[in-house]
């Protein structure tokens, strides 16, 4: 074990000798022996014995030539310095402004030397008046400060604040520790823990060198922990910075090109242009080691100087991956598929031949158009086309086109930038298309889009990318396109309101959902699914399950879900005919609501009409109107189009034919049925 250094403190004051004692003892106490010598007691008086070092205060002997003469020759030598306390600084600053304030010492010299001290250290409201042995009153002044002086504090001073002896300061430890080799020290707990108590006279240089110390530090963890690759250089185009995904991308060491010029080292990275420039590169695609990056240099200005710049690298896939981990997060926004073909209720051979053919299309990445009259649950169908697919995994968005203006609707769609119009939100907003990346998006009621909105949006099922609204850049997509309508698009298209090439891209595979007339006694496994659904209880007579079979069902299943809720209202276990909802009787026409006047025999055009769907019901298919015009003609019966079209609305509004959308083509009811079979006699 080394021998214990000797370090001699010498003061005017023995208090104040015993004081920095102290406060040496309390860092150096283990690896040295310190004593304490006074002028005023006479200890310091003659030449003192030899010691590593010498600590004296500049008051003890007067002048450096004196303190020579009592100490070894050849001996090290340093003054003491002293400082305040921060918590004795709290208490100053507490003071009321413009206080007169009596700053009590042993001499005029040390008491001005001690007010120049606090008023560096920003204790500078009130108003200091040294006080010393011999110094004229103060009569306004009730407020005395005293570095443990009080026995020179005038009689009757009202307030007296003792800050006790002045410690030394921690620049004066660091002193010490280097001129004894002690070094060590200054790393353990107690000397932090005293640097934090002591005010410095360079308080300000600390705090700044600590602030600078702490942003590098926050600008080194910043950096290690980018997803992209970040070099940065200075206004030389020297390399400062460069991070650990800089270093993968490139395949160099960050330490071995520090301080290296850019152009050596990143041929590639445009930094002197930026320099020069002062602005932001825009975003280049380039191969490095064999690997597609994107690289955006962007300069650092400060006080309109450029300062430096840096550079932002992307790997391909990396971004692609990244954008897919946060879309996938939607799910917990709601945009996932709730439904599968296991929800789907019926056993019928119409919907068991839809369900199908519809889980075979899930397989493909073609866009499937769901055609069929509202409330037939081609919503169901679009989520179980989600489920059953490859990309059950990705989200799944569904928004109702004809349910948002135009201007509206090409901001939901394709998004917007921040600014792009009045009220957007900050920051700009992605579009459904982005956030249905890498899964479906569910179109419905496509025929109510604008024909400039049908545009944009064949560009984006073409290219597989969009453009925000206000926007300048580029987003590639991945998205199936899911799409929906109640109306014959054809009939559209040929109006020109819905473009061709659109329909086509969209009707890739389409499919027809039966409605509820054609899918026989599924009625009654819907009814009691409802039933159980709502928590009802009652059953359908035989009177009620025969106008079921009978009812047209305009509104399809969201109707008989109306009903059965209906039903569950009435109070009665047993539901009769004079229970049903006057909603159905409004939309069943003749069957039980008879007409003012007898109808007419229909005319030979309508019987062939007829006729031919009675045939179309026989085979089990429903007939459109090109089939029925091509059959008039063949059999030399003069209709024209238009004929036709007139002559199914008349059979419709009799309730006698149910004209589907799409390709649905018309069918029998069942009173249309009834009414052939019975020589069609109303």
């Amino acid at each position: 074990m080394p021998a214990k250094k000797k370090i001699s403190v010498i003061a005017l004051d023995p208090r104040a000798g015993e004081s920095y004692r102290s406060d040496i003892t309390r860092l150096f106490g283990e690896a040295a022996e310190i004593s304490a010598f006074s002028v005023l007691d006479g200890s310091a008086s003659g030449v003192l014995d030899r010691a590593d070092l010498f600590v004296a205060s500049t008051d003890a002997y007067g002048s450096p030539e004196e303190l020579l003469r009592h100490i070894p020759i050849d001996s090290q030598t340093m003054a003491v310095e002293v400082s305040f306390r921060w918590s004795e600084l709290r208490k100053l600053k507490e003071l009321p402004a413009g206080s007169r304030v009596l700053f009590v010492n042993m001499t005029q010299t040390m008491a001005r030397e001690a007010i120049a001290q606090l008023e560096q250290f920003g204790v500078t409201h009130i108003q200091w008046i040294p006080y010393y042995p011999g110094a004229p009153e103060v009569p306004d002044a009730h407020i005395a400060v005293t570095p443990d002086e009080r026995r020179y504090v005038p009689p009757g001073t009202g307030t007296v604040i003792d800050l006790g002896q002045r410690v030394c300061t921690s620049g004066m430890m660091i002193e010490i520790a280097l001129r004894l080799g002690l070094e060590a020290l200054l790393e353990g707990p107690a000397f932090q823990q005293y640097a934090r108590e002591v005010a410095t006279s360079n308080y300000s240089f600390d705090r700044m060198f600590a602030r600078s110390v702490r942003l590098e530090s926050q600008f080194y963890i910043l950096m290690e922990s980018l997803e992209d690759g970040v070099v940065g250089v200075n206004e030389k185009g020297e390399i400062f910075a460069c991070n650990r995904r800089a270093e993968e991308m490139t395949c160099v060491s960050a330490s071995l090109v520090q301080g290296r010029r850019c152009e050596e080292v990143f041929p590639y990275i445009p930094f002197a242009q930026c320099l020069q420039s002062r602005r932001t590169l825009p975003v280049k695609a380039m191969k490095v080691n064999g690997v597609n990056l994107s690289v955006e240099v962007v300069p650092v200005i400060r006080q309109n100087a450029c300062i430096g710049a840096f550079a932002l690298l992307q790997r391909f896939n990396d971004v692609e991956a990244r954008q897919s981990e946060l879309r996938s997060q939607l799910f917990h926004k709601g945009h996932y598929a709730k439904y599968s073909f296991a929800d789907v209720i019926g056993q019928s051979d119409a919907i068991s031949r839809t369900k199908e053919t519809l889980a075979r299309m899930a397989r493909s990445e073609s866009p499937v158009l769901l055609i069929g009259e509202t409330g037939t649950g081609k919503e169901l169908f679009a989520h179980a086309v989600h489920q059953a697919s490859r990309r059950e995994e990705g989200p799944f968005v569904a928004i109702n086109v004809a349910a948002f203006p135009e201007n509206l609707l090409e901001s939901e769609l394709f998004g917007y930038e921040e600014g792009a119009f009045t009220g957007a939100r900050k920051g700009g907003r992605p579009g459904l298309f982005e956030l249905a990346h890498k899964g479906t998006l569910f179109l419905d009621e496509v025929e109510g889009m604008s024909l400039a909105l049908q545009i944009k949006l064949l560009r984006a099922l073409q290219e597989r990318e969009v453009m925000r609204v206000g926007g300048n850049r580029i987003i590639h997509v991945d998205v199936r396109i899911v799409a929906a309508t109640n109306e014959a698009l054809e009939q559209k298209v040929r109006e020109g309101s819905f473009r061709r090439d659109l329909y086509y891209r969209l009707s890739t595979l389409p499919a027809l959902i039966p409605p509820l007339t054609e899918r026989g006694d599924d009625i009654f496994l819907l009814t009691e699914h409802f039933r159980r659904e709502l928590g009802g209880s009652f059953r359908l007579t035989e009177p009620v399950k025969s106008f079921f079979r009978r009812h047209t069902w305009p509104g399809n299943i969201r109707e008989l879900r109306n009903a059965v809720e209906y039903f569950i209202y009435t109070g009665h276990e047993d539901v009769g005919l004079e229970d049903l909802p006057p909603t159905l009787f409004l939309s069943e026409g003749p069957a039980l609501c008879p007409p003012a006047a007898p109808e007419a025999e229909p005319s030979d055009s309508a019987s062939f009409v007829l006729g031919q769907l009675y045939a179309a019901s026989e085979a089990g298919t429903a007939m459109g109107r090109d089939a029925l015009l091509r059959m008039a003609r063949e059999a030399h019966v003069p209709l024209s189009q238009r004929e036709v079209r007139d002559i199914l609305s008349d059979l419709a509004a009799r309730g006698l034919v149910r004209i589907s959308r799409g390709r649905g083509g018309s069918r029998l009811t069942p009173k249309g049925r009834a009414l052939w079979e019975n020589g069609h006699k109303f």
